[in-house]
């Protein structure tokens, strides 16, 4: 894997580079890409931290896997690369920020311009093996992306999490909520969705509001 990481990030997670969980897991997710087609493309792999540095995280979302799709997912959870359809989940994420802040449904679903105002969209695991969802999971990028949480605990102040559906409800025990915000909800996923855990959460305007009160810009959602 090209580990050219953003240096803040870079400067954060030095200590896991050296450990054997991940030099097996650079191991592993290499083999796959020589082996078969894997997304995102090599070259994103770590995009959600080029776009979002360390020092400029004010907002998390967790994910959990990559989208398995060709041309779709570009290192940033929910998000796909332009032109391309936009998946169930990010209908819906849409749809309740037009109903939470009136906003107009956008064309693009890339969401490159969220992460450059400070919102870190990071799937637990960072890659995956196309068409085979949750080919890549228990192979060591669940112990990096939690140490990525813990390091935003630990050195961020305020940072607001969206913790959506049950897989991203359990990192709240890596985030110290004497100094930061939890916001939970249904995963936007039209089973959850569908089923009234989603929409009308209003966790855009909250985000916002949360932020503001910490003398934070808010997001442009």
């Amino acid at each position: 894997m090209d580990l050219q990481l953003e240096p803040t990030w870079k400067a954060s997670l030095k200590d896991e580079f050296n450990k054997s969980y991940f030099e097996n897991l650079s191991e592993f997710v290499k083999d796959e890409y020589n082996k078969h087609t894997c997304y995102p493309p090599e070259n994103k792999i770590f995009s959600a931290f080029e776009w979002c540095p360390l020092d400029k995280t004010k907002v998390v979302i967790i994910g959990q896997d990559p989208y398995h799709g060709p041309k779709q997912a570009n290192g940033l959870c929910f998000s796909v690369t332009d032109g391309v359809a936009h998946p169930p989940s990010l209908i819906n994420i849409f749809k309740e920020i037009e109903s939470d802040l009136g906003k107009p449904y956008p064309v693009s679903g890339n969401l490159e311009r969220w992460a450059q105002q400070g919102v870190l969209l990071l799937n637990a695991t960072l890659t995956v093996r196309a068409h085979q969802a949750g080919s890549h999971q228990n192979k060591g990028w669940e112990t990096f992306t939690d140490q990525i949480i813990k390091h935003i605990s630990e050195e961020r102040e305020g940072v607001v999490f969206l913790l959506w559906g049950g897989y991203a409800k359990k990192k709240v025990k890596l985030i110290d909520q004497s100094k930061h915000h939890v916001l939970t909800s249904g995963h936007p996923s039209p089973l959850s969705a569908n089923r009234g855990y989603w929409f009308g959460n209003k966790h855009f305007s909250k985000t916002n509001l949360l932020l503001e009160t910490n003398g934070k810009e808010p997001i442009e959602w």
